[in-house]
């Protein structure tokens, strides 16, 4: 390397750019490689939600969930998040095209509510790696992290770590703290209404509430609920080895 550009101004500034850009991405990684075999003990969103809090004079707010494997959450649970998030979990490679394309055309039209198509593996990078909210760079940096996870990790590991880190309120982290939080229970005695209850908030857990459903989160469960049964039940998870 010349000595010209190593006076430059711009050179150090980079360097160490380049230097944190390759450390993230061993660090994202090395966290793909262990999650797959260890229990996750926080999510990048959970952080983000702890750090807003304390920057805002919140802190009487904690933010944490308690780890349980597959065998501990109830099946309905696990049936519940794809039946109203991802029915063709256990098909697609991390990306669902038709659904992209739906919600493509949907968004294209006047005063159409903005309609997402994130997949649960999606989700499951964003919140594990990466900060809430959209942009285009998030967008790419979470689907080279779904293209990875998808990658190491089985169906059934993506859909525990999704359980364990989704967000089902304020400060309500994981399938474990919901059930026991919202039902006084643990979440392998999640019932069918419950687990469909949880999953209907997932869309925007800060604006519906498990604790207080509206008409809308209401009808949302009796939806899932029916799509729970069309997908065949148990069944469905035991076909494709998910619980």
């Amino acid at each position: 390397m010349s000595k010209s550009i190593k006076k430059s101004p711009f050179y150090r500034p980079l360097l160490w750019l380049k230097r944190g850009v390759i450390g993230l991405l061993g660090l994202w990684l090395a966290g793909i490689v262990v999650f797959a075999f260890l229990p996750v003990p926080f999510s990048a969103v959970m952080v983000e939600r702890q750090v807003v809090a304390w920057a805002t004079g919140n802190f009487g707010y904690v933010s944490h969930s308690d780890w349980v494997p597959m065998s501990e959450i109830s099946s309905p649970m696990a049936l519940a998040v794809m039946a109203a998030e991802d029915q063709k979990f256990p098909e697609h490679w991390g990306f669902d095209v038709g659904a992209i394309q739906s919600a493509l055309s949907n968004n294209e039209k006047e005063d159409a509510r903005i309609r997402g198509a994130s997949t649960l593996s999606q989700q499951t990078a964003k919140n594990l790696f990466l900060w809430d909210g959209r942009s285009w760079l998030r967008k790419g940096l979470e689907a080279g992290l779904t293209v990875g996870i998808e990658t190491v990790w089985s169906k059934r590991r993506i859909l525990t770590v999704y359980l364990n880190i989704v967000e089902f309120g304020d400060g309500v982290f994981g399938v474990e703290e919901a059930a026991q939080h919202y039902f006084n229970k643990p979440a392998s005695r999640l019932t069918a209404s419950q687990a469909a209850l949880l999953a209907a908030v997932l869309p925007n857990p800060h604006q519906f509430k498990v604790n207080a459903p509206s008409a809308y989160v209401i009808r949302r469960q009796q939806w899932i609920l029916r799509q729970m049964s069309q997908l065949g039940g148990d069944s469905f998870l035991t076909a494709h080895k998910l619980h």
